[in-house]
């Protein structure tokens, strides 16, 4: 038979302070004195930290987000001739943000599926030339956008259709 280790004698020495006597007869004082020195305190219980709320899962970014395996063949090939055409070449960043917005607005309210956006292609350029803003900046504001819900993803475009310099905009129905 094992001693019992202190944390282990702490615990019988609770369990044990909350029994009572079957007999009635009232215990003598050198017994209560003896329990009482047994009795150790118990140390304070830490809170039992709760659980982390659920993490909901955050959308997929825009051009990330997948299609079904005929779309992509589609898209890659060339095969799909797009609804609507924006073309941003000659403007500045707020003015396309508000034609993308424009045109976005144009193409769910007309039921388009497929929206060919035109950035150009991105070309090096030391200051005070600065070029490619526009097609850097195109998928953070799709994925801000009022519509972002609404676009089932971005995919890069044709050669036929830009190329490196355009990107499919497919929307959800």
């Amino acid at each position: 038979m094992r001693s019992l280790n202190p944390e282990e004698a702490e615990l019988w020495a609770r369990v044990a302070s909350t029994i009572r006597p079957l007999s009635r007869a009232k215990p003598s004082p050198e017994t209560v004195a003896k329990r009482k020195e047994a009795v150790v305190r118990p140390k304070p219980v830490a809170a039992i930290p709760r659980p982390p709320a659920p993490i909901r899962p955050r959308p997929l970014p825009i051009g990330q987000r997948t299609l079904d395996g005929s779309w992509d063949k589609r898209l890659r090939g060339g095969a799909i001739e797009p609804d609507r055409v924006l073309d941003l070449h000659g403007m500045n960043l707020d003015t396309a943000w508000a034609a993308i917005d424009r045109s976005l607005d144009l193409a769910i309210g007309a039921g388009d599926r497929v929206a060919l956006l035109i950035t150009g292609h991105h070309r090096p350029g030391a200051p005070p030339v600065q070029r490619g803003r526009i097609r850097a900046a195109v998928h953070d504001w799709l994925a801000a956008s009022r519509h972002a819900d609404r676009i089932a993803a971005v995919r890069g475009a044709h050669r036929r259709h830009g190329g490196g310099g355009s990107l499919y905009l497919v929307l959800r129905r």
